[in-house]
């Protein structure tokens, strides 16, 4: 599973930093390391109130708060 979340300057304003170190600390916990490649990327062109991603493709906006139970919904389950 490949995410990428955007570290464009919109979504750095909406807490990519966060979001990327909670990832990374999701990942870790859940020894994921081999199933799941995080990367950043700039602009994703869908600037907005939340930090922009997607996974293989699909793509998704997320607040540093929702991040666990979005990776729980949308990570977690689909591996």
């Amino acid at each position: 599973m490949k995410i990428l979340i955007c570290v464009g300057s919109t979504c750095h304003l909406c807490g990519s930093k966060r979001v990327v170190t909670r990832f990374q600390e999701l990942v870790e916990e859940n020894n994921l390391q081999d199933q799941v490649e995080l990367a950043g990327k700039f602009c994703m062109g869908k600037c907005g109130e939340a930090v922009n991603l997607t996974i293989d493709d699909e793509n998704y906006a997320v607040t540093p708060d929702e991040v666990d139970e979005f990776f729980k919904r949308e990570v977690l389950a689909k591996l």
